[in-house]
């Protein structure tokens, strides 16, 4: 299996992040670990996007050290080994564990060594790492996503970080904000995805492809645009849809709304995808029982969208 959309910050063991907290001396934010899961999975109902990521704040607070970095990289690569991942492409914001100290490099080399490890035990898998951007404003936020471009192609050269993704709140800040940042990584020759058309339109699709994106996070959105859908399908770009997440998130109204089978038909190039495997309660296996299930795609279906996944990688397979 082929997976190319996982942010590791929302796929992490809660047994972990109760023991994390332990160990780091911060207040139990739950009375055991069934309740902690809660906490960290998707609410019911889930009413948006920002309500969805709200789910990232708890777990963050435990990845401000470079040995849980580590740990909580190495046990996602055991885990998706053990579910029978060959490639999959893992996505962190290393400026976002930088809170306590510690630098975007040292966070990213962190989960580089915990990847590597896991690799080494499972070696059935190979993995590639991409660093978030993160949307915003001011000059702070504009210091931070230069400094994660930089700091992402002084490591493509070393096998694991394989590129870069612009990720946050879309319907807050609009991706063309972000267009001179893209143009610097297309001139350090870093492949990247933007996450667009998940809580914004077909124009925020369009705009991202304008920049250059190699892919597309969700753009689900392009289902609403007939040309939009045809020139995603004459380039061969990968939408990175993840069905589940989709549906918690309101970017799409509901499962049985969900344009994904839409999509396919038009011959784009769907693949599938978890988002956050803890967050939204899901694993790959999962997600493609419910493209099955719901939208009646077949094996072979489903094998296409794996070359689709396979053909969109970063890492040369």
């Amino acid at each position: 299996m082929t997976e190319l959309h996982i942010h590791l910050d929302g796929s992490l063991r809660p047994e972990t992040i109760w023991e994390l907290a332990a160990e780091q001396g911060l207040p139990m934010p739950a009375a055991d670990v069934s309740a902690l899961r809660t906490l960290m999975e998707a609410p019911v109902p889930c009413g948006s996007l920002s309500e969805y990521l709200s789910r990232f704040a708890l777990p963050m607070t435990c990845l401000q050290q470079a040995d849980a970095l580590e740990r909580v990289a190495w046990e996602l690569t055991e885990e998706l080994a053990k579910e029978g991942m060959t490639y999959c492409e893992l996505r962190f914001a290393p400026q976002l564990s930088t809170k306590k100290g510690m630098t975007q490099a040292q966070a990213a080399e962190a989960v580089i060594r915990g990847v590597k490890r896991g690799m080494k035990e499972f070696p059935a898998i190979r993995v590639g790492l991409l660093l978030c951007c993160m949307r915003g404003e001011g000059p702070e936020c504009e210091r931070a996503n230069l400094e994660t471009l930089e700091l992402a192609a002084g490591l493509l050269a070393g096998g694991v970080v394989c590129g870069v993704d612009l990720a946050g709140a879309e319907e807050v800040y609009d991706t063309g904000m972000f267009r001179d940042l893209f143009s610097r990584a297309a001139r350090y020759g870093l492949p990247y995805t933007i996450h667009a058309g998940e809580a914004d339109g077909p124009d925020s699709v369009k705009k991202a492809l304008d920049m250059g994106a190699r892919r597309i996070g969700h753009g689900i959105a392009a289902a609403r645009d007939e040309r939009l859908m045809d020139e995603l399908a004459r380039y061969g770009i990968p939408l990175e849809v993840c069905i589940t997440s989709n549906v918690q998130t309101k970017a799409a109204p509901s499962l049985k709304d969900h344009p994904i089978r839409r999509l396919y038909d038009a011959g784009v190039h769907v693949t599938l995808n978890t988002d956050n495997r803890t967050v939204s309660a899901t694993t790959l296996p999962r997600e493609i029982a419910l493209a099955k299930a719901a939208f009646g795609f077949t094996d072979q279906d489903v094998e296409r969208m794996e070359e689709y996944a396979r053909g969109g990688a970063f890492l040369c397979l």
